[in-house]
């Protein structure tokens, strides 16, 4: 199928704005055709870290039964968990992560983040963006003005130099809802446009039967039909440069070139294959949804993509009272059997692979949600949402680790020291991928806009 789609706003000459063409699986593809973003470069710096992986842990893990035990505490607020020790001197963390515990070298913690939000998609679009949601504690938001700042990989797409086969910017294995199925803001590209969407790649990695479509021809499409389709949009091509006279054709054939290229190319789908890897392996990393995307990540990096940002699965058997890591009720058991053992083994598995390739130091992983749980469990053995403080762990790509910035109150309930907040965060993760804070982009007006106002966390990196 070849359409050409109207219905946009259209540029001076009465041409569509986006999506002037798509052929047949290009679609399926994602592909942003055009943008209208410009880029002030802020350094000619290199770039400290090649890649980011960011573990989002949708729901709200509790900061108690993480990073951030609180032994001394009353037993309504510490929970059934204790902490143990770790391999750097004085640090512990939850008993949950005893494989993590043994890698505390290479990971700092941030025991307090705080959003000041205690609604999932409007505390989620802060930490995805690093811009505070207006207005806060807004469940069940969705994209749009004023909340559209882009998401942190769109931002990286924008800033990337160069081409690669691959996209710059991965999402997966699925967007993060609400719970009328609505999306969350914060995971698109916002104002900067199609362009620097990040792809969504909705797969199921554990599935003895896993495929990625978006690198494959669909049945009924051949190369030779796929080189007549190309050839087609040429001429078309070539119609539309009579009168436009913008560059966005000029973006759009790169995109196209690109679409091409991914449906022809045996090394993008090898970037997806789990088949090679060892079984070993892959019982390392888990067998579960989580754990195999987690894997997925760790390929897609080191075939050149710059962002891969890894949503906590969330299945269609998830209890609705506490989906994911929304431990409302029943928390200890949810954790000890559905959350914490996943979590610890591809977290400690994907550290191990990237530093035994000699990549970690050039991959920055990002542990988050979009916040943590309160101080004291209710009556069903659960805790609500706080944004009030929460932990993030970092580690690899310019990151010191075995190192703790911040402090919880006695309760975990507040900053005692060391706030952070998501611009800080987002500062970070730009820092450590060579992009200072003070870095440009331009917004639709062409106003020149910092991709963050936070400032580096300086006594992590």
């Amino acid at each position: 199928m070849l359409s050409i789609v109207d219905g946009t706003p259209r540029l001076c000459d009465r041409l569509p704005r986006r999506e002037i063409l798509r052929a047949g699986s290009l679609s399926a593809l994602g592909l942003p055709l055009l943008g209208s973003s410009l880029l002030k470069a802020g350094t000619d710096r290199p770039k400290r870290a090649k890649a980011c992986i960011v573990l989002f842990l949708m729901g709200g893990p509790p900061q108690h039964s993480t990073w951030d035990p609180k032994p001394q505490a009353p037993a309504e607020v510490r929970g059934e968990f204790g902490p143990i020790a770790t391999r750097t001197p004085g640090l512990q963390i939850s008993e949950l992560l005893p494989r993590t515990a043994q890698m505390s070298d290479r990971v700092a913690i941030l025991r307090a983040v705080a959003t000041d939000d205690n609604a999932h998609s409007s505390s989620g679009y802060a930490m995805l963006t690093g811009h505070s949601h207006i207005p806060r504690n807004r469940e069940n938001a969705n994209p749009g003005a004023p909340n559209n700042w882009p998401t942190l990989g769109a931002v990286v797409q924008t800033l990337h130099q160069g081409t690669a086969l691959l996209p710059t910017a991965v999402r997966l294995p699925s967007h993060i809802f609400n719970t009328d199925q609505s999306v969350w803001p914060g995971q698109d590209s916002g104002w900067l446009g199609a362009a620097a969407d990040p792809w969504l790649f909705n797969c199921r990695p554990a599935s003895p039967d896993f495929d990625v479509p978006e690198f494959r021809l669909q049945a009924d499409v051949t190369l030779g039909r796929l080189r007549n389709r190309k050839s087609l949009l040429k001429q078309l091509e070539s119609q539309l440069r009579v009168s436009e006279q913008t560059g966005i054709v000029d973006a759009y054939r790169s995109r196209q070139r690109q679409a091409f290229d991914l449906l022809g190319s045996s090394t993008a789908r090898a970037a997806c294959d789990l088949t090679r890897e060892s079984e070993q392996t892959r019982n390392r990393y888990g067998r579960g949804q989580f754990g195999q995307s987690v894997l997925l990540a760790r390929r897609l990096v080191e075939s050149g993509v710059s962002f891969v940002q890894v949503n906590w699965f969330r299945g269609p058997d998830e209890p609705s009272a506490n989906p994911c890591w929304d431990s409302h009720r029943d928390e200890p058991n949810r954790l000890k059997k559905v959350l914490m053992p996943p979590f610890d083994q591809s977290f400690s598995a994907l550290l191990t692979d990237l530093e035994t390739r000699g990549r970690l130091e050039e991959t920055l992983v990002v542990v988050m949600a979009e916040f943590g749980r309160t101080p004291k469990l209710n009556s069903v053995a659960g805790r609500g949402h706080w944004g009030y403080v929460f932990s993030i762990a970092m580690a690899g790509g310019g990151i010191r680790g075995g190192t703790v910035h911040g402090a919880s109150d006695k309760k975990g309930g507040h900053p005692r020291e060391g706030r952070v907040e998501p611009p800080d965060v987002a500062a970070t993760i730009f820092h450590c991928l060579g992009y200072p804070p003070e870095t440009e982009i331009h917004d639709p007006l062409g106003r020149a806009l910092p991709i963050s106002r936070g400032r580096v966390i300086r006594q992590i990196v």
